[in-house]
């Protein structure tokens, strides 16, 4: 299973910005899809998460601010990201549990994309 994410960049204080991430490979199932945020010389943190069903979960600095969805159909997940905030800035990465063909729940990351929220 490969990620492929995109969408990161610079914006303003108070702009918005949406990440995208698709698997592709040889996919069986995945339950969760999600974002998560790295700083550096911190350990990653989870910004928002989905799972097969739609049901979201969401960091308590993400809600009302950030919207994940996913394309079951297309194995892709996005993350909205609206009002954002200078201590948004971090590296951002896509993350997926994969079930089948060897895995169970296995975890895989997309390569990471830089949000840099300038104040």
């Amino acid at each position: 299973v490969q990620l492929q994410a995109s969408g990161g960049g610079l914006v303003q204080a108070g702009g918005s910005l949406r990440l995208s991430c698709a698997a592709s490979g040889r996919i069986s199932s995945i339950k969760v899809m999600g974002w998560y945020r790295q700083d550096p010389g911190k350990g990653p943190e989870l910004v928002a998460s989905i799972d097969s069903s739609g049901s979201t979960n969401y960091a308590d600095s993400a809600k009302g601010r950030f919207t994940i969805s996913r394309d079951n159909a297309r194995n892709s997940v996005n993350l909205q990201m609206n009002n954002l905030k200078p201590e948004d800035t971090a590296v951002y990465y896509c993350h997926v549990d994969h079930w089948g063909y060897g895995d169970y729940g296995t975890d895989y990351w997309g390569q990471g994309t830089l949000v840099t929220v300038s104040s």
